[in-house]
Parts: C-alpha cells; sequence; structure tokens
C-alpha cells in the first residue's frame, strides 16, 4: 500500500511539474507577443470615409472593432467582440482614440495586453479605410 501511494505521489507530482512548465512557456510566449504588437498611428487624411472592421488576437485576448470615418476623422469606434481575461477597463480606448483622432493612446494599467490588442484591431481597420488600399 505504502508503494501504491509513493506511485500516486510520484505521479501527481510529475503531472503538476508538466503543467508547470506548460504555463510558464504559454506565459513567455504570450507576454512576448505582446511585445511585439508595433501601433503605428494612422494619418487620417488617407483614410475614406466609410466604417471598417478590424481584428487581432493575442491569446487569450480577441479583439474585433468597427470603426467609422467621416471628413477624414473617426466618429465611432465599437468593439463588436473583446474576449478580455481580466482586461475588461482597456475598453475605455476608443473612446480615447476618438478623443484624440490618434492611435497615440496610454494603454490601460493592469490591462496593457487588452489594450493593445484593441489599438491593433482599431489600426488594421483603418488600415482597411486608408485611400489605395481598399
Amino acid at each position: 500500500m505504502k508503494k501504491a501511494v509513493k506511485i500516486i505521489l510520484i505521479i501527481f507530482g510529475s503531472i503538476l511539474v508538466l503543467g508547470i512548465g506548460i504555463l510558464a512557456y504559454v506565459m513567455t510566449n504570450h507576454v512576448k507577443q505582446i511585445d511585439a504588437i508595433v501601433i503605428k498611428d494612422i494619418n487620417l487624411s488617407e483614410v475614406a470615409d466609410g466604417t471598417y472592421m478590424g481584428d487581432h488576437s493575442v491569446l487569450p485576448v480577441i479583439v474585433e472593432a468597427k470603426v467609422t470615418v467621416k471628413d477624414h476623422r473617426i466618429t465611432e469606434i465599437i468593439l463588436t467582440k473583446h474576449i478580455n481575461g481580466q482586461g475588461k477597463p482597456a475598453e475605455i480606448l476608443p473612446g480615447k482614440v476618438v478623443e484624440s483622432q490618434s492611435l497615440k493612446v496610454d494603454t490601460v494599467t493592469g490591462a496593457t495586453s487588452s489594450s493593445k490588442v484593441i489599438l491593433k484591431a482599431i489600426q488594421n481597420a483603418l488600415e482597411k479605410g486608408m485611400q489605395g488600399n481598399e
């Protein structure tokens, strides 16, 4: 019986160590992907009037954004999807982008991943509206 308990403890310990290793790998990969996101400010004079969809994801964060432009100004940004983990506070960013008419806004402390993915989705939408890129 003692031998069976030792075997069970060894198996459980091995599974635990493996799980921690996989989690560490996933988290390291996530951080690298987030760090690699580069947000380019878009010249709005090159964006045609219209409504454009953009998306971006770095698991577990998935964002779809609908961006409306009129007279070369962003008039509305709606997040049609935001699977965010704990990044819900970053949902204030679309309003800040509309207010500043720029993607160069500060990320939300504690919601950096969601912030960067939201901004990238907005950038991707605006790039679809760039004249000559339609």
